[in-house]
C-alpha cells in the first residue's frame, strides 16, 4: 500500500487526533534537538508544518519544541527502534518506534505480534527498499514526472488528497525536498523510510484480517511508522 500504511477512516476515530498529536510531538522533540528555530532547522520545519496541517494546538507544538531543545527544564530521551516481522498470510512489515523505554516497547510489540510473526533484525527489511519519501501538493498544471525528473527524485506515485509521494535515495531527500517548490510542488513532509520490492495481494477476509492486525500496531503509542509489504 505505497510506502506506508495508513489506517483506514482513522481520522474518524475519537482518539485519532490524540494519537496523531502525539507521533507528532516526538518526531519535533527528536527535531528541535537541533535547534528550537524552524528557520535554521529543515527538519523542524517540515515537521511543524505536518503538524500545522493537523491542526495541532499551537501552545502544544510550541511545549513539543522546547522540551526537544531543551528549554523547558524536562529531560526527555526518545528512541528510535525498529521491529520486522510478518502479519498475518506472511505480509512483510517494518514497525518503527519512537520510545522512552525500550524493555518496555518491545514486550508490548511482541504481544501486538502475537497473530503474525515477529522477526530478527534483518529478516524482511532485504524485501524493502530504505529510501527518501517526499508529499507534496501540486499547483494548477504542475507535472510530477517532470518535477520528478528534473528535481532529482527516482519515482513519483499519486498520495492521499491530490498530494504526489516523490521517492528518492535517502542522500538525496533534501535537495529534492529544496527543487520541488521551483517546479510547482509545495513539500508537506518529508522522511526516510521503507517501500515493499513485492507486495503482497490479498482481497476479502484475509485483507480484512490484516487490516485489523495493522490498526492494533498503528494504534501502539510508541509506533510512528508501519510500513507494510500489501499491494493496493
Amino acid at each position: 500500500m505505497g510506502a506506508q500504511w495508513k489506517a483506514k477512516h482513522k481520522e474518524a476515530a475519537a482518539n485519532a487526533k490524540g494519537r496523531i498529536f502525539g507521533k507528532l510531538s516526538k518526531e519535533i522533540m527528536i527535531a528541535a534537538r537541533s535547534g528550537a528555530d524552524p528557520d535554521m532547522n529543515p527538519r523542524l520545519r517540515l515537521v511543524v508544518e505536518q503538524a500545522k496541517k493537523a491542526s495541532m494546538p499551537k501552545d502544544t507544538l510550541e511545549r513539543a519544541i522546547k522540551k526537544g531543545a531543551g528549554l523547558s527544564g524536562e529531560v526527555v530521551h526518545y528512541e528510535r527502534t525498529l521491529y520486522e516481522g510478518f502479519a498475518p498470510h506472511q505480509v512483510p512489515l517494518i514497525v518503527e518506534c519512537l520510545t522512552d523505554n525500550v524493555n518496555r516497547t518491545v514486550a508490548e510489540i511482541r504481544v501486538l505480534f502475537r497473530k503474525g510473526q515477529l522477526g530478527s533484525s534483518g529478516s524482511v527489511s532485504w524485501d524493502f527498499d530504505h529510501v527518501g519519501m517526499i508529499e507534496a501538493m501540486p499547483e494548477p498544471d504542475a507535472d510530477p514526472e517532470m518535477a520528478a525528473i528534473e528535481a532529482g527524485a527516482q519515482d513519483f506515485e499519486p498520495a492521499d488528497d491530490s498530494a504526489t509521494l516523490f521517492i528518492t535515495e535517502p542522500t538525496d531527500l533534501d535537495a529534492v525536498c529544496k527543487a520541488l517548490p521551483e517546479f510547482g510542488f509545495t513539500v508537506q513532509s518529508a522522511q526516510l523510510g521503507y517501500r515493499p520490492k513485492n507486495p503482497v495481494t490479498l482481497s476479502g477476509a484475509e485483507l480484512e484480517e490484516v487490516e485489523a492486525f495493522l490498526e492494533a500496531i498503528d494504534a501502539h503509542d510508541d509506533v510512528q511508522h508501519v510500513y507494510v509489504g500489501l499491494a493496493g
